[in-house]
C-alpha cells in the first residue's frame, strides 16, 4: 500500500503541472480570441476546434489511420535498413567515409522537393507516402546507431578478441546489445519525424482511391478556410506523433529498465 500511494504521488507529481499549464493556455486562448473578437477562419477558439473534432469525428478517424499505416511502414523500415546500413558501416572507416555522406544527404535534401519524384517513380498513394516517411526518418537511426557501435569500449572489444570471439559473435554480444540506449534515442527522433514525413508526403501524393489522410484533410481545411476543422486534423497528428514515441519509449524502457541506468527510476 505505502509503495501504491507513492506510485500515486508521483504520477500525480509528473502530470499535474503540464495538465494545469494545458488548461490555463486553453482557457486563455478562448477568452483572448471572444474578447478580441477573433475571426474564426484566423483564429477560433478552443471550443469550435472541439466541436469540429465531433463533428467530423469519422473523417478524422478514418485520415488518421491511413497516415498512420504509412507512418508506421516508413518508421519500419528505417528501423530495419537504418541498422543494417549502420552496422555495414560500422565494419570499416573508409567505408563509412564513402558512404555517410549520403545519409546525411537524406537528412538534407528538403522532402517536398523530391516528393513529386516519389510520384512518379511510386504511384501516388500509399507507396510514395511510406518512402516519404521513410527517407525523412531513416538518418536518426543511421546516426545513433553508428555512433553507439563506435562507442564501445576498446577494453571489451580486446576482451571478445582475446577469447578468441568472431566478428559476428562480437556484434551481436557486445556492439549491439552497447549501442542500445543510442538506437532507442535514434527510433524516439525517428518516430515523430515518420509522422512528419507521411504527412509532407500526402500534401503530394496523398490520394489514392479515395483514401485521403491527415496531410490531404489539412489541404482541404485550409482550402475552404475551415481553420477549426484544420486545427483539429493538427492536434490528431501531433497524437499520433507521440503515440508513436511513446510505444517507441516504452519498449525501450523494457529493454534498458534492469541494466541501464537511463531506464530507471
Amino acid at each position: 500500500m505505502p509503495s501504491s500511494r507513492t506510485s500515486q504521488r508521483h504520477l500525480v507529481g509528473v502530470a499535474a503541472p503540464p495538465l494545469v499549464a494545458l488548461v490555463a493556455l486553453l482557457a486563455g486562448w478562448e477568452l483572448m480570441t471572444r474578447a478580441l473578437g477573433v475571426p474564426a477562419f484566423l483564429l477560433p477558439p478552443p471550443s469550435a476546434i472541439a466541436r469540429a473534432g465531433v463533428t467530423d469525428a469519422a473523417g478524422l478517424a478514418m485520415a488518421t489511420l491511413i497516415t498512420a499505416e504509412a507512418a508506421v511502414a516508413g518508421f519500419a523500415l528505417s528501423t530495419l535498413l537504418g541498422v543494417l546500413a549502420a552496422v555495414l558501416l560500422a565494419t570499416s572507416r573508409p567505408l563509412e567515409r564513402a558512404l555517410y555522406p549520403y545519409a546525411v544527404l537524406l537528412q538534407t535534401v528538403p522532402i517536398v522537393a523530391i516528393a513529386p519524384l516519389l510520384v512518379l517513380w511510386f504511384g501516388p498513394g500509399g507507396r510514395a507516402v511510406t518512402v516519404s516517411a521513410f527517407i525523412v526518418s531513416v538518418f536518426p537511426v543511421i546516426a545513433n546507431t553508428l555512433a553507439g557501435i563506435r562507442s564501445v569500449e576498446p577494453s571489451l572489444r580486446d576482451l571478445f578478441r582475446l577469447y578468441g570471439a568472431g566478428r559476428l559473435a562480437t556484434l551481436v554480444k557486445l556492439e549491439l546489445p552497447a549501442a542500445l540506449p543510442s538506437i532507442v534515442t535514434g527510433l524516439r527522433v525517428a518516430a515523430g519525424l515518420a509522422v512528419i514525413g507521411a504527412i509532407v508526403g500526402e500534401f503530394v501524393a496523398g490520394f489514392s482511391e479515395g483514401a485521403a489522410g491527415l496531410g490531404i484533410l489539412v489541404l482541404s481545411a485550409y482550402r475552404q478556410l475551415r481553420t477549426d476543422l484544420l486545427f483539429a486534423a493538427v492536434l490528431c497528428a501531433a497524437a499520433l506523433g507521440l503515440t508513436l514515441f511513446g510505444a517507441v519509449s516504452l519498449t525501450g524502457r523494457r529493454l534498458l529498465r534492469r541494466w541501464h541506468p537511463s531506464a530507471r527510476g
